[in-house]
């Protein structure tokens, strides 16, 4: 029997809906791709239901077309500044003396019993590393010998209204929603390495609406945030200094833009036609890189204070790596490095199967990292995970992956 898989990553300038099939050598092949501008959404929260739910229908009918397949379930990317994170640790002690997956099962358990606002709900707990009989720094605790368990985990909650806003949309386009995934650690399943996770690293995905940051330490996730910010702030500078209409600010932006004002030569112009003038007016690249830079410059400014915030910013030796539709822009590396002063390279997907013409892009990481989530939770037993798959136990209300669908009844009283 095919495993199908589908991810649809609704973001604030596209929505994107992946199908996807697991081959046998574990890789994934893609079948169906519906990309549809994105309508409704605005800084990655749901401002407009029956437009949202439109664009959301259209992506996924387009995906149904092209694979011949029926959508009726998928993981849902999620983002936006109501997203927030807290770091809790789970005790259990161990009744056997040998340390089983029902150990550790109960130790995650414990450890997202933390106290939250009535109006958020847990969408990820992420597991960081485990202690025993308190020697701390265990990667993998399963068969080992000992009394007392502790868990550090890593939860990232978000606004329930906002949450339940875009199941809706979702529901409403014949979809149900298997889990929530927060876009940097979709994003990270497509562009990090295991020896980056290992050394530390983070990652940065800058899209229309927002920047999505995850930082990775030990190969797992310490620290989580989004910033409501991303490229449409740089489009709406352009439209406002140079009294243009959004849309042809934005093409100006892909075709003209420069994120380094003194990279581009005093003689270098270009024609636009701006509200108010009747026949077309030059003007000078220099004065679109200056509008262009100073936005860019602001977003790696929060992006380090957030780092800072963290803590963590003497523990990434590997540096930044950026990732979403915005760091296509020429320069943004280079102002990223000023800024930041760490290491940092733009991936996007590679080495994909199928239908992927258009999906070799940084614009398309969280589409593509969709799946390849799914893929590492796919029929494998707690005791085998590696890596990255350990943190993904739990997603959004908790146990919810068939994989584990057995420990739930034995954690029941």
């Amino acid at each position: 029997m095919e495993e199908i898989i589908v991810g649809i990553d609704v973001g604030t300038t596209k929505v994107c809906t992946l199908v996807g099939r697991i081959e046998d050598d574990a890789s994934i092949r893609i079948l169906g791709v519906g990309i549809e501008p994105s309508e409704g959404i605005k800084k990655g929260s749901i401002i407009d239901l029956e437009a949202a739910t439109q664009a959301i229908t259209k992506s996924v009918k387009q995906a149904e077309s092209t694979s011949g397949l029926e959508i009726t379930a998928a993981l849902v990317s999620i983002a936006g500044s109501h997203v927030s994170s807290i770091n809790s640790r789970g005790s259990v002690g161990v009744t056997s003396g040998l340390i089983e997956e029902y150990d550790v099962m109960r130790g995650l358990e414990q450890a997202r019993t933390v106290a939250i606002p009535h109006d958020r709900e847990i969408i990820h707990v992420i597991q960081r590393s485990f202690s025993v009989d308190n020697q701390d720094g265990i990667r993998n605790p399963i068969g080992m010998h000992g009394f007392r368990l502790e868990v550090e985990a890593h939860i990232v909650t978000a606004a329930s209204a906002t949450v339940e806003n875009l199941r809706k949309c979702v529901n409403a386009a014949g979809v149900q929603v298997q889990q929530f995934v927060l876009n940097p650690l979709a994003s990270a399943e497509v562009v990090l390495t295991e020896q980056e996770r290992q050394m530390g690293v983070a990652v940065c995905d800058i899209g229309g609406g927002t920047t999505d940051l995850a930082i990775y330490v030990n190969g797992d996730v310490w620290h989580t945030m989004v910033l409501a910010i991303g490229g449409n702030h740089v489009t709406q500078d352009i439209a406002h200094g140079l009294r243009l209409p959004i849309m042809q600010a934005e093409e100006i932006k892909k075709q003209q833009g420069h994120a380094i004002r003194a990279e581009i030569g005093a003689d270098e112009y270009f024609k636009i036609r701006p509200f108010g003038e009747e026949r077309q007016v030059q003007i000078n690249r220099q004065d679109l890189a200056h509008i262009i830079e100073a936005r860019v410059e602001e977003i790696f400014r929060l992006t380090l204070r957030e780092i800072k915030r963290s803590g963590y910013d003497g523990l990434l030796p590997a540096g930044l790596v950026m990732t979403g539709g915005a760091s296509a822009l020429p320069g943004i590396q280079r102002i990223a490095d000023q800024v930041l002063e760490l290491p940092v390279r733009i991936a996007g997907p590679e080495n994909l199967l199928g239908l992927v013409d258009r999906l070799y892009s940084p614009a398309y990481s969280t589409s593509v990292g969709l799946l390849l989530w799914a893929l590492t939770l796919h029929a494998q037993p707690i005791s085998s995970w590696k890596g990255s798959q350990r943190r993904k136990l739990f997603g959004d209300n908790g146990l919810d992956l068939s994989t584990i669908k057995n420990w739930i009844d034995r954690l029941l009283p």
